[in-house]
């Protein structure tokens, strides 16, 4: 986990991670790319937006791969399509995920926005790449 203060201490830390306000917290909602899409875009991972489709990568639902239908940065967690269980009145409801568990395999590139980013993190990592040929 990122340092969120100045502290160094676990508990102090926990306490920024759960009152952090949510402009911070949408940097929390990060999930690696896929090994195509890393190629592809030279950049390790992304915000989750709801309408990228992700594949799960850790838990009940591992293997399984669907589109994100709900973002929810108020308790961190996603919520993907074929992820759901069973109610006790036989109603079907949602399960949320962690970003960290799941693996981006397509981005929903229809914000003209996330393509800005995207551009932006290229730009970044290609300048440390130069600097780090510098130095070498």
């Amino acid at each position: 986990m990122v340092q969120l203060t100045e502290s160094r201490q676990p508990r102090k830390q926990r306490k920024a991670y759960f009152n952090a306000p949510l402009h911070i917290r949408h940097k929390f909602m990060t999930a690696p790319l896929s090994p195509e899409l890393r190629r592809k875009y030279g950049i390790r991972n992304l915000p989750i937006r709801k309408g990228d489709t992700v594949m799960i990568m850790r838990g009940d639902f591992k293997g399984i791969e669907g589109k994100v239908i709900r973002v929810d940065l108020k308790k961190i967690r996603i919520y993907v399509e074929g992820a759901t269980r069973r109610k006790a009145d036989g109603t079907q409801v949602n399960v949320p995920i962690h970003p960290s568990n799941v693996m981006i395999t397509k981005l929903d590139l229809s914000d003209p926005r996330r393509k800005e980013v995207i551009e932006r993190k290229q730009r970044t990592k290609q300048a440390v790449v130069k600097e780090v040929e510098k130095s070498a």
